[in-house]
């Protein structure tokens, strides 16, 4: 990636430039790579993990509801 911004490029008078095939060659691999490192990543977790995961998501959840409804002024009982 690049820093230069759009109107840096525009002011630059760059003609602007596809990709080339050996670049999307390039990125297609690197997309294969990165869908087989979530599926092993996505296998590794037991369904433990996945429980637990799923548990602290939900107190979380709780959490925010009532911080929020704090700052609004409605109190748990």
């Amino acid at each position: 990636m690049s820093t230069i911004t759009a109107a840096q490029r525009a002011t630059l008078s760059f003609s602007p430039s596809s990709p080339t095939r050996f670049e999307r060659t390039l990125l297609r691999a690197a997309s294969a790579l990165n869908g087989f490192v979530v599926v092993r990543l996505e296998r590794r977790t037991g369904s433990g993990s996945r429980r637990a995961l799923a548990e602290q998501d939900a107190v979380i959840r709780r959490r925010r509801d009532a911080e929020a409804r704090g700052a609004i002024g409605i109190l748990p009982r």
